[in-house]
């Protein structure tokens, strides 16, 4: 992989840290994500001038990937309503690459070869040993564990579809951009629906917080797009999941989070088989 690529995917993974951080941090996971993505779609909708319309067969992708978005945010929810950050974000973001790679190599025959699944192998591992003994107890916490797997479906479906979407479209920015502000659209609709107006009541006390992790939301996957119409998407989905070493020092320095010698252990082994991607 180019090394800007490389370096840009790392800044991309931090960012996304950074905002699951501010996710977990809120009162209600719901509450939250339905303002962070407010604001990110509305920073993209802002931007759409600068870029070109989507052509007419990137749009039912963007349409799957609204869809697929939107299951993805709910398992998040629930399982940061049921578990640790340090727990839950590493197997939601650590189990996502294999299903990706093996996705991408079965529907488009798109391989990163053996070292490639190597590293995913070991990602996948530490992810194996986090579930089991990640909780706040170092014990397994089966609801939190399947709510993040069930995230990790999303995510693969997501990064496949717009990976393969942006190609289509012939431009990253302009793909991401309009995707952005059809998820906000989608999303306000659900929380509008579940919840109602109440949903913002909080909105004007948390507003500079919601802004910033939705900053972070756009900025990371814009990058993540971007990349994959460079780099095959496999490799882009399970570089980005260096964001875990990330998670793991905000959830133990910012939210005060225990660090259990398990962890650490799934977490370094997670770290390792990211690693072994860069030589993919």
């Amino acid at each position: 992989m180019d090394l800007n690529i490389f370096l840009a995917v790392l800044g991309a993974a931090l960012l996304h840290a950074g905002w699951n951080a501010v996710l977990k941090s809120g009162s209600d996971p719901f509450v939250t994500m339905t303002h962070l993505s407010l604001f990110s779609g509305g920073i993209a909708l802002f931007l759409l001038p600068l870029v070109s319309i989507p052509i007419p067969e990137a749009w039912p992708w963007l349409a799957l990937s609204a869809l697929l978005h939107m299951a993805y945010r709910l398992f998040l929810v629930q399982a940061y309503r049921t578990g640790d950050l340090v727990h839950v974000y590493p197997i939601a973001r650590g189990a996502a690459p294999l299903i990706t790679a093996v996705g991408t190599l079965l529907l488009i025959g798109e391989s990163i070869g053996l070292a490639g699944f190597a590293g995913v192998s070991a990602l996948c591992l530490g992810v194996f040993l986090m579930s089991l003994r990640g909780g706040r107890l170092a014990t397994f916490e089966s609801r939190a564990v399947g709510f993040a797997l069930g995230s990790a479906l999303a995510t693969a479906g997501y990064s496949l579809v717009d990976g393969l979407g942006a190609r289509i479209n012939g431009s990253g920015p302009s793909y991401a951009l309009w995707m952005f502000v059809g998820n906000m659209l989608v999303m306000q609709a659900l929380a509008l629906a579940l919840k109602g107006p109440a949903v913002y009541r909080t909105l004007r006390a948390t507003w500079p917080t919601a802004l910033g992790g939705g900053l972070m939301s756009m900025t990371a996957y814009f990058i993540v797009i971007w990349a994959m119409t460079k780099a095959p998407i496999a490799l882009v989905a399970a570089l980005r999941e260096t964001s875990v070493l990330f998670a793991g020092l905000i959830s133990m320095l910012i939210l005060k989070e225990p660090l259990t010698r398990w962890r650490t252990a799934a977490a370094l082994i997670i770290v390792a088989g990211v690693a072994m991607l860069r030589l993919a």
